[in-house]
């Protein structure tokens, strides 16, 4: 994955002589363009592939967060399911007789 420190810099009014055709094309053969603003970065053009390894990427980090701060708090303690269902008010019977709604797949 390409890190956005590397990528390519453009400003505004180089991405607007460029296009929007041309900046798609330079992201998706060389990777993120950057686009600046008065000295600053304001945004960036990314090919498909390299979005999906960022929300990729995304997605194992909250994963990891979730594990992390789990493990940060585990007491040992465990509650069982059957208690879980006491604490709402049903049983594995009154879950059993719960039909499913199938107006909420539409």
């Amino acid at each position: 994955m390409t890190a956005l420190h590397e990528a390519r810099e453009l400003t505004v009014t180089e991405a607007a002589k460029r296009g929007v055709a041309g900046l798609v094309a330079d992201a998706e053969q060389s990777g993120p363009v950057v686009v600046t603003r008065h000295g600053h970065r304001a945004a960036a053009v990314v090919s498909m592939s390299h979005l999906r390894e960022i929300d990729e990427a995304a997605a194992d980090l909250r994963d990891l967060a979730l594990v992390l701060a789990r493990s940060a708090v585990d007491s040992g303690r465990r509650t069982s399911f059957d208690d879980v269902l006491t604490a709402f008010g049903h049983t594995r019977e009154s879950l059993a007789a719960v039909e499913d709604d199938d107006s909420l797949d539409g």
